[in-house]
């Protein structure tokens, strides 16, 4: 016999299967999952550290080890930023946005996997659902 959640219960465990797929993708990708988050909020633009910060949830110290890495590994590049003169942007490579949207895409199956099983009119609900509860989220990914 199923357990039925409660919807809190449910947004836990949801979210716990999330990130297990999210790792394991980045996994299969030769990513961490901060470098995965990285590569695909810079997917759409380049971003300032500060702003960095805010949308990954980091303090300075750890951003700035992630962007030496993600640099190290030829994903990420600083530029100077064209407004401020004491400021640095971090740029996708064309290697970081090769890897980027290679995860991003098999991630998007991934997830879509784990709704294969509702019929479409439930799935539809969902994501009408999702899109009111994250509507408020700084947009890091998508679709």
């Amino acid at each position: 016999m199923q357990q039925t959640l409660g919807p809190a219960t449910g947004l836990i465990r949801l979210a716990f299967r999330v990130q297990e797929v999210y790792a394991q993708v980045g996994r299969d990708h030769d990513l961490t999952t901060a470098q995965a988050q990285i590569l695909c909020t810079l997917a759409d633009r380049p971003h300032g550290m500060a702003e960095l910060c805010t949308i990954l949830g980091l303090e300075r110290s750890s951003l700035t080890g992630l962007v030496d890495r993600a640099a190290h590994r030829g994903l990420v590049v600083r530029t100077a930023d064209p407004n401020d003169r004491r400021a640095v942007l971090v740029t996708l490579t064309p290697e970081g946005a090769k890897a980027g949207a290679e995860f991003h895409d098999d991630l998007i199956a991934r997830m879509d996997e784990l709704l294969l099983d509702l019929p479409a009119p439930e799935r539809e609900r969902f994501a009408r659902t999702v899109n009111r509860l994250v509507a408020d989220v700084p947009a890091v990914f998508h679709d």
